[in-house]
């Protein structure tokens, strides 16, 4: 750090500016101002080679001339970065967004012999108590693996390690379709979305007709899809979620248009002829496999399902405002971290899919309600110590991968270039925290059946609260 930065003591001013929200005033004093803006053309004047003039001997009044307006500008950009941090670190705010300035300000601007005065807005992670989390009472869901759920999964395997041949029509369900895709938003007239070749899956006859497109859940997908064939132009509408990761899709009236240009239907495999594929020599064997797979699946799907009722009770045992503004960098985590949680437990990419576009069209309090899970989730990871290492990385890649049937290094390698590495680390994290809470928990066991038909229930009642408020009724994170 130079001396001109080491003698910057600007005066900082912290308010509130609405829930988990700070208004951020830094004055840096004329004195220092001058200071840096002498030293940034002190620094280019001794590398500076003007025609006429050896390097570094150039008049500072040409180098002012010449750079003026950029050595400015720059020194603007670096007081305002340098004092700016230094004020979060002093005050230890945590920003979770962008920096903006407040509604109707103008842009700092920057001046030899005065001061350099500057106010932004940021959303800080809010302040909350911590609750007691020993001997919470945590739900089992028990559920056997019977036969026809192992031939049920040897079908599925049928087809994913089935030959795809080349058809033309009328698409049934698990139909993949290349399509050219286009995508407008509201009555605009150009597409917001354009790419050739497009892959869209009829959805499976066990979906009820729901699939995803573009990465929102579509309810009758399967209506404008099934009986269609090549060279058909499918148009539907469909509606963008309140909770979008992108805010200008929220609530947007969506309307697509796929042009098919290609069809492939799966010939799935007989299941003599999958167990020669995958080693397992007789089909025997291979229903021992599946069963334990699916054994293993049920035991990481049960723990889910733990987490989420451990989950679900924190939200609820505290109450703090979140950021007023729900950042479409926030939401993106989010679902991002769902996404590595679903993989994790073994779910099918194509699934994910549908999942996520289920959980965008959530309600806004179920959003919120993620997102004050994330900031108590966080605070208890940093409480405790948790953390995680390169080799719990590379371990859950590791079985990730082997799940997908796919090498560690090629699913890293995707995770890697997808920039999804950091959102892999801060899910096992969560799940860290939630499993120790429930290392202290207390457990009773529930027919999954029974389970599953309570979640129903929760999930109309959340619905049906969601609608309530939206009829005039108060909102709370």
């Amino acid at each position: 750090m130079s001396n001109a930065t080491a003698e910057i003591a600007p005066e900082v001013k912290v308010e509130d500016a609405g829930p988990a929200c700070k208004r951020i005033t830094v004055t840096v004093p004329a004195k220092a101002v001058d200071a840096r803006i002498e030293s940034s053309f002190g620094n280019i004047q001794n590398e500076a080679q003007l025609p006429g003039f050896r390097k570094g001997k150039a008049p500072r009044h040409l180098i002012e001339r010449r750079f003026g307006d950029g050595v400015i500008q720059e020194t603007r950009t670096q007081l305002l970065s340098e004092t700016f941090s230094k004020a979060l670190e002093t005050h230890k705010l945590r920003p979770v967004g962008e920096p903006t300035l407040p509604e109707g300000a103008t842009e700092p601007l920057i001046a030899r012999g005065k001061p350099f005065s500057f106010t932004l807005e940021v959303e800080v992670a809010p302040e909350f108590t911590l609750p007691g989390t020993d001997g919470l009472e945590v739900l089992k869901p028990v559920f056997e693996i019977k036969d026809e759920h192992v031939t049920a999964e040897i079908r599925r395997q049928g087809y994913r390690f089935g030959t795809p041949e080349r058809i033309t029509g009328p698409f049934q369900a698990l139909d993949r379709l290349l399509c050219d895709a286009r995508a407008w938003k509201g009555k605009e007239t150009e597409p917001f979305f354009n790419m050739d070749r497009a892959l869209v899956v009829v959805p499976d006859t066990v979906d009820e007709g729901k699939g995803a497109l573009l990465g929102i859940l579509v309810d009758d997908l399967s209506k404008h899809l099934e009986g269609r064939k090549v060279g058909d132009t499918i148009e539907l509408t469909s509606k963008a979620p309140e909770n979008h990761e992108r805010e200008d899709l929220r609530g947007q009236s969506i309307r697509f248009e796929l042009k098919v240009t290609d069809a492939d239907r799966i010939e799935p495999l007989p299941s003599a002829t999958l167990a020669e594929r995958l080693g397992v020599e007789t089909e025997e064997n291979l229903k021992g496999q599946v069963r334990l797979m699916l054994e293993r699946k049920r035991d990481a799907e049960q723990r889910g399902a733990e987490r989420e009722q451990v989950a679900r009770k924190l939200t609820e045992m505290v109450d703090f405002e979140l950021p007023s503004r729900l950042s479409a960098s926030q939401v993106m985590r989010s679902v991002e971290m769902a996404r590595m949680e679903l993989l994790q437990r073994g779910v099918e990419a194509e699934q994910v899919e549908t999942r996520l576009a289920q959980m965008r069209a959530s309600s806004e309090a179920d959003t919120k309600r993620r997102l004050k899970l994330f900031f108590m989730l966080a605070r208890l990871a940093e409480q405790q110590g948790i953390q995680v290492s390169e080799a719990e990385l590379n371990g859950r890649i590791a079985g990730m991968a082997a799940q997908r049937g796919v090498p560690a290094a090629q699913l890293r390698g995707d995770l890697e270039r997808a920039g999804r590495m950091n959102d892999l680390a801060l899910s096992i994290r969560e799940q860290k925290v939630l499993d120790r809470i429930l290392d202290k928990a207390t457990f009773s066991e529930v027919a999954a059946e029974k389970w599953n038909e309570m979640e129903e229930q929760r999930r109309q009642a959340e619905v049906k609260a969601a609608g309530s408020s939206g009829k005039g009724g108060s909102k709370k994170a």
